[in-house]
């Protein structure tokens, strides 16, 4: 029997990597928010992989209560995930994927384009994924890992951002409310050129976003977490002295709603 995988929060995506790794041979323990993190490891000290499947508003606790002896398996698979976010906590290589396929309860498994993925474990997850004939393509060079990040930070943050304005899917946002997803692009690149502490290509982000959105035309621009999301890089923004006008003028409208 190969080693077994933990899986550290069971959500829609995390279900999914569980069944990926089960039918590639590996058993898989699932580790929930009221588990603690040493009784596990102590009971599974060496596993091939340690997948960190919980939303990204929870990703610092479970990084900062990470068990040493598992930080040199972990896979990171968050939405908004950016270098920054494992270093500061001291793990220097994790696994990292960038998501681009979509379960939704009740839902099968929903590709919009290949998911990415970086780092030492990138074969056993690239394996998972095609058990489940979800493709994915392996990525060698860091710098190329965090375009791939903060593109799909630019498709996230600029549906669900704009989608508070305009509604409707990502196809209609960008067809026909142009202008709107280019001023929040303008204002998601400042704060992840300021996150990242690197310059990046807009251009070609912009071009790589247009690829999702055509991969998935039909993606509702707003879910639920899109208020969250744009309060979140306001306060970024805030704290790092950046002029977002857009984002600013779309929190002002949806204050003045919120007051009628």
């Amino acid at each position: 029997m190969k080693d077994p995988v933990v899986i550290i929060g069971i959500g829609e995506i995390g279900s999914v990597l569980a069944r990926g790794f089960l039918r590639s041979g590996h058993p898989v323990y699932p580790v929930t928010s009221n588990m603690n993190l040493s009784a596990q490891m102590n009971t599974i000290p060496e596993p091939a992989l340690v997948v960190v499947a919980v939303g990204e508003t929870a990703l610092d606790d479970v990084l900062q209560d990470m068990p040493a002896p598992w930080r040199k398996q972990l896979v990171l698979i968050q939405n908004e995930l950016l270098p920054p976010d494992w270093l500061k906590h001291g793990i220097d290589n994790p696994t990292v994927v960038s998501v681009w396929f979509e379960k939704k309860k009740g839902q099968d498994v929903k590709v919009v384009v290949p998911s990415t993925v970086f780092g030492p474990h990138a074969g056993m997850l690239i394996q998972a994924l095609d058990a489940l004939e979800i493709p994915a393509t392996q990525i060698a060079d860091a710098d190329k890992m965090t375009f791939e990040l903060v593109r799909k930070n630019y498709y996230i943050l600029v549906s669900n951002i704009a989608g508070l304005v305009c509604g409707g899917t990502v196809s209609t946002l960008w067809n026909e409310h142009n202008a709107l997803a280019r001023s929040v692009a303008a204002d998601v690149h400042s704060l992840q050129e300021h996150l990242t502490g690197q310059t990046l290509d807009h251009d070609a982000l912009i071009a790589a976003m247009v690829i999702a959105f055509e991969g998935d035309p039909e993606h509702k621009c707003m879910g639920r977490s899109a208020p969250a999301r744009l309060e979140r890089a306001l306060k970024m923004a805030e704290q790092a002295g950046l002029a977002v006008p857009a984002l600013e003028k779309i929190q002002s409208a949806q204050d003045n709603n919120d007051e009628k």
